[in-house]
């Protein structure tokens, strides 16, 4: 048995997404043990100042210290192409592979009934806000290839059809690296709805 407080502790990292009991023991323990005092203040310092400072930028609605963020910013990007994901991770990702030079909209979540999270709970008010002034010629849905992902990207692409704006969604199907054999039935339909001439 912990005591109260390393008790505490592991508890607040377990509420982080992906970090289980063991995992947030071993995070505990290794502030409590191998971090000097002036290394998990300069820590808090950090979590603190982040949760001052970053904001949501007034355009695409991603994670930001500036307004608008630097992508929205910038004179390099297409500002015709808007891709839709669901959070900052997503941008991260698809930045990563530095083949997009479009704008993104995120919409910090995604259609789940179940849930309760229903459309007004999403930024999707703030994406069609973005095609009034008729600038933006395709929007790419890159919501996740779950079902409220997809019912997502399908709810948005409805809404966007009177705005005249072509309306994509990325391709879905199987991983570079992986045997056919392995893949189940909805991502091998998905892999041969997105076939592209060769």
């Amino acid at each position: 048995m912990h005591a109260t407080i390393i008790e505490t502790l592991i508890e607040k990292f377990e509420q982080l997404p992906g970090i289980g009991r063991k995992s947030a023991e071993r995070i505990a323990f290794h502030i409590l043990e191998r971090m000097s005092k002036d290394d998990v203040a300069s820590m808090a310092a950090c979590l603190n100042e982040a949760k001052e400072k970053i904001l949501l930028c007034p355009v695409c609605q991603n994670l930001t210290d500036s307004s608008p963020c630097k992508i929205c910013a910038s004179q390099k990007r297409d500002p015709s192409v808007i891709c839709v994901v669901e959070s900052p991770e997503d941008v991260s990702a698809i930045e990563a592979t530095n083949e997009f030079n479009g704008l993104y909209h995120v919409l910090h979540g995604a259609l789940s009934p179940m849930d309760g999270i229903t459309p007004d709970d999403i930024k999707i008010n703030e994406l069609l806000l973005r095609l009034g002034d008729g600038s933006v010629k395709e929007v790419i849905m890159a919501t996740n290839p779950t079902v409220n992902g997809t019912a997502t990207a399908v709810y948005i692409s409805k809404l966007l059809s009177p705005f005249g704006v072509k309306v994509t969604r990325i391709a879905h199907g199987i991983p570079i690296g992986s045997d056919l054999e392995y893949a189940d039935k909805i991502t091998l339909i998905k892999a041969l709805e997105g076939r592209q001439i060769m």
